[in-house]
């Protein structure tokens, strides 16, 4: 039988050891009924959003959309189901909504109780002048605090959210962070999350922070998986550390992340998806991860066994790394995306913006970073920055499971941006840190990239010694000249204000995930004019 999120699986979690009850907040989850986990909403439209709950111990619930915040205008409603089978989470789609408009929304129960109250807004329609994106990834509970969430959450100048990934990471306690380095009372369970259930319980443990649920209710949200919502470094077929012997079959153990995963966030069962934003933008919401991914290669996977390391890679440069079968998307997403561009600009929107997951921008290793490192970084790491270095001699990009290592599928992708005669505007996250890079394919520009930093996991900062982040930085961008900024040391998110003929982007630095706080350490802001498709 299944096991649910309510106090039966909190209490067999203990059992087992998982270490759940003594993180915060979950603890309480062994008892709570009611409204459990506050409220979000999601896939909005013109005239639709999706309002999302949790409801134990279940049944019927009401809920209201309303102009006013008192509830006086309501101008929709209906009744939505909590069902066990769906551990207890509620969705539903409130319709007949008006575009460009901000709304309240709650939930009530038969007995009186009655949810949070939330604000949403559905999307422009025809001519708009600007509009405003939040933009964030990477958030590792056991890292820090979510102080990216609790400083977006208290500004009135953001539209909608957009999570480009890992939203949560499946790690088992001690493991990325180390029990040492992990931020005390945020830490994960015991056991890595690969069953129904405990992608359940992780999602629970996640969505008890504050400053996630006060994020939630005040705005919108778009959101995609990358990895860690199933497996580090997973494709189509796998993941870098899902074991079938240990772990079962890995479709079984996707199918139970993205269950939980549709379960417990305000997101429609379409892997891809797009968004008009009046005139001003289209938004495709992209699926670069379980659907199609080829398996990504690794350096020291392509060397044969006694070959001379840089003849090895120069081979495997000229062969197989521009693999035209390698592919991120897939034939029928790589269609559906080409037409989509082509259709937005033929009909005179400003801006095409794809959010998805990992780095477009072609970023090799400085040659010198091979004396970065700590003495007690990670073996794999070292190993990692030593092949990184080795292929940047030779012309070869540091992280093939990004877009690096797939490109002739990112050749095709700039090339159907040219062919649309789109402005093409790139969301990143997976990096860990804070980037902008011009985009070109043969030497024509295409396109630009936003990628933004962490919530809280750490970037490369963690890894170097005795490099101020700023001869990083310069370093990287000396050794990559499409890359027009970078920042290697902070956690913060991205916003990204849109006008007629003016994309911004804004990286937020906060000064501390280590402690509760919303002070800012540092802002950066870069700037692409509409027909450049160059960062100012």
């Amino acid at each position: 039988m299944t096991l649910l999120l309510d106090r039966r699986l909190l209490l067999k979690a203990a059992s087992l050891g998982l270490g759940a009850l003594a993180v915060p907040g979950v603890a309480q989850m062994a008892s709570a009924r009611g409204f459990t986990h506050g409220v979000a909403s999601g896939e909005p439209r013109q005239r639709s959003v999706m309002l999302w709950t949790r409801y134990v111990p279940g049944g019927r619930v009401h809920w209201q959309v309303s102009r006013s915040e008192d509830f006086r205008r309501i101008v929709a409603e209906g009744d939505a189901s909590a069902e066990a089978e769906r551990d207890h989470c509620v969705k539903a789609v409130a319709t007949g909504l008006q575009p460009d408009r901000w709304y309240y929304y709650r939930f009530r129960d038969g007995r009186g109780g009655v949810s949070p109250t939330g604000r949403t807004r559905t999307l422009p329609e025809g001519r708009t002048q600007r509009f405003n994106l939040g933009i964030f990834s990477c958030a590792n509970l056991a890292f820090g605090f979510f102080n990216a969430y609790g400083h977006a959450a208290a500004r009135n100048d953001i539209d909608l959210l957009v999570h480009l990934g890992d939203y949560y990471y499946e790690y088992p306690h001690g493991t990325y962070p180390s029990a040492r380095t992990a931020v005390p009372g945020r830490f994960h369970p015991e056991t890595e999350a690969f069953q129904l259930d405990s992608y359940r319980l992780r999602h629970a443990m996640y969505r008890a922070d504050p400053d996630l649920q006060r994020l939630h209710a005040r705005f919108p949200m778009v959101l995609m998986w990358d990895d860690h919502e199933t497996a580090n470094n997973s494709w189509q077929g796998g993941a870098e550390n899902h074991d079938p012997d240990k772990e079962g079959a890995w479709s079984a153990r996707k199918a139970a992340a993205l269950q939980a995963y549709r379960e417990w966030l305000p997101v429609s069962d379409q892997s891809w998806e797009s968004y008009e934003i009046g005139d001003l933008a289209a938004l495709f919401r992209l699926e670069t991860r379980l659907t199609a991914r080829s398996r990504m290669r690794a350096y020291e996977e392509v060397l044969k066994r006694g070959e001379d390391m840089k003849a090895g890679l120069i081979r495997f440069r000229d062969t197989a790394w521009r693999d035209p079968e390698m592919t991120m998307m897939g034939s029928e997403q790589e269609a559906w995306l080409a037409g989509g561009l082509k259709r937005s600009a033929k009909q005179g929107t400003r801006w095409q913006l794809l959010a998805q997951q990992t780095l477009m921008g072609s970023l090799a290793l400085p040659i010198e970073a091979k004396g970065w490192l700590r003495a007690d970084a990670p073996a794999a790491v070292a190993r990692a920055v030593a092949a990184g270095a080795a292929a940047s001699e030779v012309g070869l990009p540091l992280n093939l499971d990004a877009w690096d290592g797939y490109p002739a599928a990112r050749d095709r992708l700039l090339r159907s941006a040219l062919d649309a005669d789109s402005d093409l505007l790139v969301l990143t996250g997976d990096s860990h840190n804070g980037w902008a890079f011009d985009l070109d394919l043969a030497g024509t520009p295409a396109g630009t990239e936003f990628a933004g930093q962490s919530v809280t996991s750490p970037g490369l900062e963690g890894y170097a010694i005795d490099v101020a982040p700023g001869q990083l930085e310069s370093a990287f961008r000396a050794r990559n000249p499409a890359l027009k900024w970078a920042d290697a040391s902070r956690r913060g998110y991205l916003t990204l204000s849109l006008t007629r003929d003016r994309a911004t982007g804004e990286w937020l630095s906060l000064d501390t995930v280590r402690t509760r706080s919303t002070r800012l350490a540092a802002t950066q802001r870069m700037s692409v004019t509409r027909g450049r498709r160059r960062f100012a």
